[in-house]
């Protein structure tokens, strides 16, 4: 089986088993990644429908590509700018080809066998337990908050800063329109 799957604005022809490079996505080596832009799927001649159709994918590495120089230049004018550039990759192991619903059905019965909650001598759930048993079972659990609104406290009003006294002598005093006023008086 394969799919055309998207995934950093390109798009790749992946089918169980094959490594591809592709733009960086979050992750370490070792981890599984879901691409869900699965644009199309099938198994040899024939399509199948895309509809909750996921790709999954283990990252081998995280790598750089070779080094792009840039460098630009215009003549004559002593204008010269050298830049370097590596651009991140992701290196993926293709593992499965797919349906997502298929895969969480079969993870679901997992999650009902869980072990059940441990207790004490008494028979009593511990309290960790408890919490862990609220989880569970969706029981609420109570709010520490207290249910009635405090009234709201009345901020203090700001003081008023001292009004500074302004001492306008001829020095401080904008110039310029005095020079522009005599640079329109015409000459006789």
């Amino acid at each position: 089986m394969f799919a055309v799957v998207r995934t950093g604005g390109k798009q790749y022809r992946v089918a169980q088993g094959d490594k591809i490079v592709v733009e960086k996505l979050d992750g370490n080596a070792g981890d599984r990644v879901t691409l869900g832009d699965v644009l199309l799927a099938g198994d040899g001649g024939s399509l199948k429908s895309t509809d909750g159709l996921t790709v999954a994918a283990e990252i081998v590495a995280q790598a750089k590509a070779d080094k792009v120089t840039v460098f630009k230049k215009r003549r004559r004018h002593n204008y010269r700018r050298k830049k370097g550039h590596r651009q991140q990759h992701t290196i993926l192991k293709i593992v499965a080809i797919g349906d997502q619903k298929e895969q969480k059905k079969a993870a679901a019965p997992k999650a009902e066998a869980s072990s059940p909650a441990p207790a004490n001598a008494d028979g009593k759930l511990t309290k960790g337990a408890e919490q862990s048993d609220a989880a569970v079972t969706g029981k609420p659990t109570e709010n520490p908050a207290p249910t009635e609104n405090p009234a709201p406290t009345e901020k203090p009003a700001k003081k008023a800063a001292p009004a500074k006294a302004k001492a306008e002598s001829g020095s401080t005093k904008n110039a310029a329109p005095a020079k522009a006023a005599a640079k329109k008086t015409p000459k006789k």
